[in-house]
């Protein structure tokens, strides 16, 4: 297995960055034709998704969402003052696995890949693995 850190930089305390054209380079430039590509976010208060990327909606309706479920502040306990960060990123999860056919991604039409920021602004790091003939 190939595997590749990519940055990402988030502007906001809490967003969704859509990496699919990212990731998407990172397969050409490795040439697998078919295979599979893990990510995986190395940070307990960010984690990722696959979701709708046609509509910004969507990504709002989810943070919102989530912000009403696991709201900034409550009776929480650790010190850092980012317990919804940590339960947000533990509930989209930490890694993504999408199989590689005829060397690209297989989504569906409408699917994107998102890093799912909850404690930001910060500069991320996503390990990208890439693995196949």
């Amino acid at each position: 297995m190939k595997w590749t850190t990519i940055n990402i930089q988030s502007n906001t305390r809490i967003q969704f960055i859509d990496i699919t054209l990212r990731i998407s380079e990172i397969i050409r430039e490795s040439g697998v034709k078919s295979g599979t590509c893990v990510i995986f976010s190395q940070h307990t208060t960010a984690g990722l998704t696959i979701n709708e990327n046609a509509d910004p909606d969507v990504t709002r309706d989810i943070l919102v969402s989530l912000s009403r479920l696991i709201p900034p502040t409550g009776d929480y306990r650790h010190a850092e003052g980012n317990s919804d960060a940590h339960l947000k990123a533990s509930l989209m999860g930490f890694s993504l696995t999408v199989p590689i056919i005829d060397g690209r991604l297989s989504l569906g039409t409408w699917q994107g890949l998102y890093f799912c920021e909850f404690d930001g602004p910060r500069n991320r790091h996503v390990l990208t693995g890439i693995s196949g003939v």
